[in-house]
């Protein structure tokens, strides 16, 4: 199975965070976290990657700029999230 690297930029108490999280959790998909509660480095790093982000949570798949949590879950919707991870 091939390994895609999955990353996600979150706040602390942000619920589509948390939506985001628990939809690839229950895909049993690993993926690295980059906390952006107080702004730094990894904050300026997402606007980097994707300069129209302004909300989180922000996902990348393979270095690809997926979006948010409603775009993560329309994927799933239209079947075409399984493939993008590998699964």
């Amino acid at each position: 199975m091939p390994t895609v690297k999955v990353e996600i930029y979150t706040k602390t108490f942000c619920g589509y965070c948390h939506r985001a999280k628990r939809l690839l959790d229950a895909k049993g998909v690993a993926y690295t976290e980059y906390d952006i509660t107080m702004g730094g480095e990894d904050s300026k790093r997402m606007v980097e990657r994707n300069p129209v982000a302004r909300t989180v949570p922000q996902i990348f798949i393979d270095d690809k700029p997926v979006g948010g949590s409603d775009d993560l879950a329309a994927l799933e919707r239209e079947g075409r999230l399984d493939a993008m991870l590998g699964l």
